[in-house]
């Protein structure tokens, strides 16, 4: 396969990042890419590409995020869109993969590190990032499970 995998938690105004390592055993959280409105996607996308370009990433697997009942809302609208600008722009694979309860499950990861709950907004999509890419590693590279 070769290269790295990139993690996106796509959001109205945020896009947390993360990246696997090198053997696609780890994820790591890099950043949050934060933007002005939900439309402006232009800086988000040159950032990601120099993140690309950077990690010599190969694919980017993308937050789904499918309601509790498995039907799909606005939000899945959106990352669908967001998916195809990815693929238009970088020429690489987008896997959507579910994203359900990331964010709580990144909420309770920074409780438990004591991290202030006013403190918490900089770092929770990054984190969440990095549990999306980390449950597709764990489940898709190494197992070869379906998502939906």
């Amino acid at each position: 396969m070769g290269g790295r995998i990139l993690g996106l938690d796509f959001g109205a105004k945020t896009v947390g990042v993360a990246v696997s390592d090198p053997l696609f055993m780890t994820a790591q959280s890099l950043e949050t890419i934060t933007r002005t409105s939900e439309s402006k996607q232009r800086r988000t996308l040159a950032r990601i590409g120099e993140i690309i370009a950077e990690y010599k990433v190969t694919q980017i697997v993308l937050g789904y995020p499918v309601n509790m009942d498995g039907s799909e809302g606005e939000r899945c609208e959106k990352t669908r869109d967001f998916k195809e600008a990815l693929e238009r722009r970088f020429e690489l694979p987008v896997i959507l993969v579910n994203e359900q309860l990331t964010t709580v499950e990144a909420d309770e990861i920074l409780g438990n590190m004591e991290v202030k709950k006013q403190d918490r907004k900089k770092y929770i999509d990054k984190i969440a990032a990095a549990i999306i890419l980390q449950d597709y590693l764990n489940n898709e590279v190494h197992y070869g499970t379906d998502y939906f």
